[in-house]
């Protein structure tokens, strides 16, 4: 009986171990877990990526030139 005992309370804390470590590191798990999934899409692209994730972008697409650039004073 002893060994049934024990072999339940390790089990119980395995899955509240599980548990815990997948409330605390969330975040970054959903993070990995998309990009796996995004990997093994047979049909994803990165080439077809939309301009927000182009690293190259100007960060202020619709700003006027004119407007940044120094007056010369008269």
């Amino acid at each position: 009986m002893g060994a049934i005992t024990t072999a339940i309370i390790a089990v119980v804390g395995l899955a509240l171990g599980w548990i815990a470590v997948e409330m605390a590191c969330k975040p970054c798990l959903e993070k990995g877990r998309e990009a796996i999934d995004r990997n093994l899409n047979p049909d994803y692209d990165p080439d077809d990526d939309d301009a927000n994730n182009n690293i190259r972008a100007p960060l202020n697409p619709d700003a006027d030139s004119s407007e940044s650039t120094p007056s010369k004073p008269v």
